[in-house]
């Protein structure tokens, strides 16, 4: 095997796929304040999730309009929508479990996918969609190398994701619990990490 056969895809170690990233309390960017991201893809070209714990006033049903579908009764038109990162804003993008099957997914896990086409709106609307879900506008994401290097000047900690955090914990506690699944209590930590 050639030296670049070998740096085609990170190694199982440095792939976040499916991983938490946590935003370390000195991160004070407004898209990346006590953020959690969902990493959906991590290969060597970069990496991309969605923000799972920031909620817009802008809800389900605005965007439902907006698109022109037509609804049924059985949907949850008062869900908030989340800023899933500062890339991409005016695009939709749905994190949801199960997986299913729709027109433009990424499975992400055994459960989880993240879905980009208008079927899962449309099921949404008519209260057949996934239970379990959050629309996102926009995505964050990271140039090859470029999360490795934040990692290394300790702007995040990750830790594999846990299904429930993302699904059926409280937006306002993602941040808080998504640390606690590596021991880390964010109240303990000063905005100056790392410095005397």
């Amino acid at each position: 095997m050639t030296t670049a056969e070998k740096t085609e895809t990170p190694p199982a170690a440095n792939n976040f796929t499916g991983h938490f990233l946590i935003a370390m309390p000195s991160l004070d960017d407004g898209f990346f304040n006590q953020a959690v991201t969902y990493i959906c893809e991590h290969d060597d070209s970069g990496c991309f999730g969605v923000i799972i714990n920031q909620e817009t006033t802008v809800t389900l049903k605005e965007i439902i309009q907006q698109m022109g579908i037509e609804t049924g009764e059985n949907y949850h038109e008062d869900q908030p929508v989340f800023v899933g990162g500062p890339v991409d804003q005016g695009r939709g993008f749905i994190l949801h479990r199960p997986v299913g099957n729709w027109q433009s997914s990424l499975q992400v896990s055994n459960n989880i996918a993240l879905t980009t086409s208008k079927d899962i709106l449309e099921a949404l609307a008519n209260g057949t969609g996934p239970e379990d879900n959050i629309v996102a506008l926009g995505y964050a994401g990271w140039s090859a190398g470029q999360l490795e290097d934040e990692m290394a000047n300790n702007t995040w900690l990750n830790c594999p994701a846990d299904e429930q955090i993302i699904f059926d914990t409280p937006p306002a506690e993602r941040w808080k619990a998504a640390a606690q699944l590596i021991g880390i209590d964010l109240s303990l930590l000063s905005n100056d990490a790392g410095h005397a």
